[in-house]
Formats: structure tokens, sequence, C-alpha cells
């Protein structure tokens, strides 16, 4: 069901389904992976200090316009619309990455495109408000605004 091929441009490596995938489906399990000892170009962060390593995780690629999910707490992927075979698949790289290894210039084309793409902690958050973040982003994404200003009225304990 899963392929991994040249991309059009021939530059790198992308993953491609060879049968439709309709929206909302999990299509793939994460099972065989190993956890990073640091943080790579093809590591997934899972967790606020953890990333794992997996073989059809390497080859998916970043768009602002996704059309996958990488769901860490289910470790599944998850198609957001229906997706047609031979189809590039692609997820949003800070809902899973709160600061990239490799920051890189974004090339996708969107209208919705982000530019550089660096990780969650480098993006406003009503930007960051319309994808899919995983729990661990949206934890650090609120200590990160609360770190980030004074609070003029205390927080009742």
């Amino acid at each position: 069901m899963l392929k991994v091929q040249q991309t059009a441009d021939g530059t790198g490596k992308c993953l491609t389904t060879t049968m439709p995938i309709r929206r909302d489906t999990a299509f793939h399990l994460i099972r065989q992976y190993r956890p990073a000892t640091e943080k790579t170009y093809t590591s997934v962060q899972i967790g606020i200090n953890d990333s794992i390593e997996e073989f059809y995780l390497a080859h998916l690629n970043h768009s602002c316009e996704p059309n996958v999910i990488v769901d860490t707490k289910k470790l599944e992927l998850r198609a957001i619309r229906d997706i047609a075979p031979g189809e590039d698949l692609t997820f949003f790289y800070p809902s899973t990455e709160w600061h990239m290894a490799q920051p890189f210039q974004c090339s996708c084309g969107s209208p919705r495109c982000i530019g550089k793409v660096s990780g969650a902690r480098d993006l406003p958050l009503n930007l960051l408000g319309g994808y899919f973040v995983n729990q661990h982003i949206g934890a650090m994404a609120m200590e990160h605004l609360i770190g980030a200003q004074k609070l003029k009225t205390p927080i009742a304990v």
C-alpha cells in the first residue's frame, strides 16, 4: 500500500500510496521504530523529549496543505482527506516538531505556505491553530506563551 519513490522533480524521495485512502482512515501503524538518540532530518518528535526514527516516516515529506496527520499518541498515520493512488503523502512538520534539526525553506506552493519550516516554536499561535498539532506541541506552545508573557493577575491554584 505504501511506496517510497523518487520525487517528481528528481531531487529526493517521497512516500506515496498504491491504493486510495479515504478521509479519517488510519492507514499505517507506527510500530517498527527505534528511539532517536538525537534529533535528525528524518526523526519525528513524539513527546517533549522523545523522537523516533521509522522507515516510512523518514520519507513522509512536508506540506503546508498536508493530506496526512502523524498522530504521535496513537502512533499512526491518518488521512486528513481522500487520497488518490500515486499521490505524495505529506504532513505539516510543525505538528510534531518544536524545533527542527535542519530548518528549510518550504517550496510547497500553497497559499497557506509558512515559508521557513523550523518547528512550531517559531510560528505564531494563530497560524499554528489552523493545523492539527500533537499534544506535546500544544503543551510546549502553551508553556512558551505563558513564559513569554508577564501575567497581570495571579493564577489561582
